[in-house]
């Protein structure tokens, strides 16, 4: 898994160090992230590795609860200030997740982050804290870069592959790729026989 230094570092070099606010590929890929949304509000969603809250903003106005997290408590105050109806906080998956569950969960830039087995806990939490019907949303690059553990395409494949979600929406883009998935009926740790997360 990518080391918490590492985070750090590129925080301190800079306080948007992806351009997250103001690049033509992050808009372009929000856009595209907001109109695959199956519904036109959520009750409750969870966006881990939220960064600095361009996207937690946006999700805001869909949300009647969002709770939104990053290892970087630097990212975390920006993050606030974005989206000051959200609930953000310092966390990391996949050792902690929170309690309860969730109508939408946000993959966005993350899970490439992760080795295997980290990324395997967190396809799991994933199935156990969905509420009935509730939907997966993840858009990831599909460029290797140095820092990752894995590719775009990778964690796609292995979201894709997990019992008990099925596909709505999917989109390969030369930069990116997005899959909008659902609980499928009967799905999520009583079928699976494991127990629900936090």
């Amino acid at each position: 898994m990518t080391g918490p230094d590492y985070f750090d570092r590129v925080y301190a070099d800079a306080a948007d160090p992806w351009r997250l606010a103001s690049s033509a590929y992050e808009h372009r890929k929000y856009a595209a992230t907001l109109a695959a949304l199956d519904r036109d509000r959520y009750g409750r969603v969870f966006e881990p590795g939220c960064s600095v809250g361009v996207l937690t903003a946006m999700l805001a106005e869909r949300t009647d609860d969002l709770v939104a997290w990053d290892r970087s408590a630097v990212a975390v105050e920006q993050a606030r200030v974005r989206a000051p109806g959200a609930t953000v906080s310092v966390g990391v998956v996949p050792g902690e997740w929170p309690s309860g569950r969730f109508d939408l969960v946000v993959l966005s830039e993350l899970v490439y982050y992760l080795d295997h087995h980290a990324r395997a806990r967190v396809l799991e939490q994933l199935v156990g804290c969905l509420a009935e019907g509730g939907e997966v949303l993840a858009v990831h690059w599909v460029h290797p870069f140095e820092e990752a553990e894995t590719d775009g395409p990778t964690v796609h494949r292995e979201l894709r592959a997990v019992a008990g979600l099925e596909p709505v929406v999917h989109r390969d883009d030369p930069d990116y790729e997005l899959d909008l998935l659902r609980l499928t009926r009967g799905g999520g740790p009583a079928a699976s026989g494991r127990p629900s997360p936090g």
